[in-house]
């Protein structure tokens, strides 16, 4: 009997994993627009796209109704699953303790539960990137806090949220920070210039000393070396100095980018640079260096007092006119639900419609290496779908369903339930 309906599950499982989306409007992303068109899923994935698709037999249909269906998307820099409330420690899985830490995979932290995943889910993001650390400015997270997951927002267990455990190692690269934030304090504390140099100074001989023990190790286990006793640390650097797996070089700042750059061309390394907020005339830098870039969101406001107002709206548009590959994240938990918001502002300050929908879709996922499963609307890739009433990256346009792996997850969270429980107040 228990094998019966282990059985019948399953079979419903992949029942519900196989069917036929019409009537809609289909935005793949990679291709142009195709009105009245149909979807054929089956087991997760999507078999066909087109205009004339027959259902065939038995399989169910879902009938669109002139909604538009759009690739799920990818917000490339939150702590969902690793921190809930901010200010509450036992619920923050980010910022351990020590300097170096490459063989932490946040991902087996992530909490299936956590309340921020159904709220992100509910605005057409599919899949997120978790880091392992705060980019608030609060001290702590270390120089190498660990490994950047890519994963899903679906799935009962880490282990069926994974897509990447190890998308990138992280690598915060020291800075001139002349203020930090620090728990308990309203503002941040100012630090004198000689001290925030020292800070600096020593931090970045701390990683180029690890880097230089990396090597070393690497090249004692080239060798074959009997004595070289096994170093965690070290045994997961290797991956990322045969260059298997990329360094998302975090680097706001002018300076900061070009020395981060510089420090990767020395390293040979595979890098993606995260937290760009200022690049100035490292633009060129990163152009040269032919790196892809995580934004912070385009709407924070300048970061000083003469640039002009629109600095950070621009940036998308002007990093698209130079050919610099781009993706956005929000590096938050709060505000992981409005990327596509970011990706359409950023569309009224210059930068295509188009580009700014492949911004959070097709882009981020080349950049993280899976624009074979993810990212648009083709055949053989994961049926990770949204269904809309108009343009998801308009605030207006309401989310109707979202499917990830072919799998109807709805749009319920903590808000509709709220809200349903205050309408009702009597």
């Amino acid at each position: 009997m228990r094998a019966l309906y282990l059985a019948a599950a399953l079979a419903a499982a992949l029942h519900a994993e196989t069917f036929l989306l019409r009537n809609v409007t289909v935005h793949p992303v990679s291709d142009p627009d195709i009105p009245n068109a149909a979807i054929l899923v089956r087991d997760g994935r999507i078999a066909d796209v087109g205009t004339r698709l027959a259902a065939p037999k038995g399989i169910r249909v879902i009938d669109g109704k002139g909604q538009h269906v759009f690739p799920g998307m990818i917000n490339s820099a939150t702590m969902i699953g690793l921190s809930e409330v901010g200010a509450v420690s036992a619920g923050n899985d980010v910022g351990e303790a020590g300097d170096f830490n490459p063989q932490l995979r946040p991902l087996i932290a992530v909490n299936p539960d956590s309340e921020h995943i159904p709220v992100t889910r509910a605005n057409g993001i599919t899949s997120v990137v978790t880091l392992p650390v705060s980019l608030t400015g609060t001290s702590g997270g270390g120089i190498i806090p660990g490994h950047a997951s890519l994963l899903r927002l679906d799935g009962w267990t880490w282990e069926e949220m994974e897509i990447n455990r190890a998308a990138a190692m992280v690598l915060q690269f020291p800075e001139v920070r002349l203020s930090i934030n620090t728990p308990g304090e309203l503002r941040p504390v100012r630090i004198p210039f000689l001290e925030a140099r020292r800070t600096y100074e020593s931090r970045l001989r701390d990683l180029t000393t690890f880097f230089e023990n990396a090597r070393r190790y690497q090249r004692a286990r080239t060798a074959g070396d009997a004595q070289l006793r096994t170093d965690i640390r070290l045994e997961a650097m290797l991956p990322v100095l045969e260059g298997k797996v990329p360094v998302l070089l975090l680097a706001g700042n002018e300076r900061a980018i070009r020395e981060a750059l510089a420090f990767g061309g020395r390293e040979k390394l595979k890098v993606i640079l995260g937290g760009v907020r200022d690049p100035g005339a490292a633009m060129a830098a990163i152009k040269a260096a032919g790196v892809p870039v995580i934004l912070r969101e385009p709407t924070d406001l300048p970061g000083r007092e003469d640039d002009p107002y629109d600095h950070n709206y621009s940036l998308p548009a002007r990093l698209h006119k130079e050919g610099i590959r781009f993706a956005l994240g929000s590096f938050n938990n709060q505000f992981a639900r409005n990327i596509g918001f970011q990706a359409a502002f950023a569309a009224a300050y210059g930068l295509p419609p188009q580009e700014a929908l492949r911004s959070v879709t097709l882009s981020p996922a080349t950049i993280w290496g899976q624009d074979d499963s993810l990212g648009s609307i083709e055949k053989g890739k994961w049926a990770d779908l949204v269904l809309a009433d108009g343009d998801i990256l308009e605030p207006r346009t309401n989310v109707t369903q979202v499917f990830i792996h072919g799998r109807e997850t709805g749009v319920e969270s903590k808000h509709t339930r709220l809200y349903r429980r205050y309408l009702a107040r009597p």
